[in-house]
């Protein structure tokens, strides 16, 4: 019998000639630093071998693994700022503060949207992964506004194929460095991780399908208020696509853009926000749509940019 913890599987083909590191990483949910502590504790072999984090592993080549025992989740907590803007017996809409993540990840110790609605006391369905269970879509966790959770399973199905159909309006407010030119334009540029493995994404040939369509709606004198519409759903989209044009939403310091400029508007996260949000209700078909104010870090960088022009 295999005892706890210990797996042994081999290196998936699309991992082929992938860092040690990288690959356990990406096979077991991980972040990167926790599968190099594994590594260098000896809790990994290759081929029944000792391994260092740089190596390189070949596509179906075995790695015995010892994982350590998981924690038993903490109890949920309520989520301050996290407000329910709708809720009936199949969907609960939210608008969501920034440094709160959609649900539980590896790496993330803040408090998530999820936990926050069941420690208020909220059914949500049971569908999905047991850490993402009746979440359809997620928002990064420093992207403020609108999100939608199944709390029926007729509801998680069904939200579920809408989105992946590409019939979910989601629009978004960002403000941009410079000027965009056009100044209405479509970005259609395929999206997967940054070859660094360091928790970015990038336009990346071969990557994933990707379309984001924005449109400025305001310029002043060093960024442009633009609308922002997604055909896909693409991890961190709208900040890799607005800074592949060299227009990165203006405090996104992952993505390239100017701290100076960030400090002088009082933002420490990505202006970046979920707006509006309208979709097919799973119940009975009818549309419902629902609207977010700025909160209110995003509306004093607008403040302070107007009072400058």
């Amino acid at each position: 019998m295999t005892p706890p913890g210990q797996r042994r599987v081999p290196v998936p083909d699309g991992l082929d000639g992938e860092r040690l590191d990288s690959a356990l990483a990406r096979m077991f949910g991980l972040s990167r630093a926790r599968a190099a502590e594994l590594i260098g504790d000896g809790s990994v072999r290759v081929g029944g071998r000792p391994a260092a984090k740089s190596d390189r592993v070949p596509a179906g080549e075995w790695l015995d693994v010892t994982l350590p025992p998981l924690a038993s989740p903490p109890p949920p907590e309520p989520v301050p700022g996290l407000v329910v803007l709708y809720e009936d017996a199949d969907i609960v809409v939210v608008d969501k503060p920034p440094g709160v993540a959609a649900h539980p990840t590896p790496g993330w110790t803040g408090p998530t949207v999820l936990q926050g609605l069941l420690a208020a006391g909220h059914s949500i369905a049971t569908s999905g992964a047991a850490e993402r269970q009746g979440v359809v879509h997620r928002l990064d966790a420093f992207t403020s506004g609108l999100m939608v959770l199944a709390k029926s399973e007729r509801a998680y199905s069904a939200l579920k194929r809408a989105f992946r159909d590409r019939e979910v309006d989601k629009v978004y407010h960002a403000l941009v460095q410079g000027h965009p030119d056009p100044l209405r334009g479509t970005v259609d540029a395929p999206i997967a991780r940054h070859p660094s493995g360091d928790g970015r994404f990038a336009v990346v040939a071969g990557g994933r399908p990707s379309v984001t369509h924005y449109d400025t709606l305001e310029a002043f004198r060093a960024a442009s208020l633009a609308q922002i519409i997604l055909e896909t759903g693409r991890t961190h989209q709208i900040r890799v696509h607005m800074a592949a044009i060299r227009h990165p939403c203006v405090g996104d310091r992952l993505y390239g853009a100017d701290p100076v400029l960030a400090a002088r508007l009082g933002l420490t996260r990505q202006w970046l926000h979920a707006v509006r949000l309208g979709f097919a209700h799973p119940a009975d078909g009818r549309r419902v749509e629902f609207a977010s104010s700025y909160p209110e870090d995003l509306a004093h960088a607008l403040y302070v940019l107007r009072a400058e022009a």
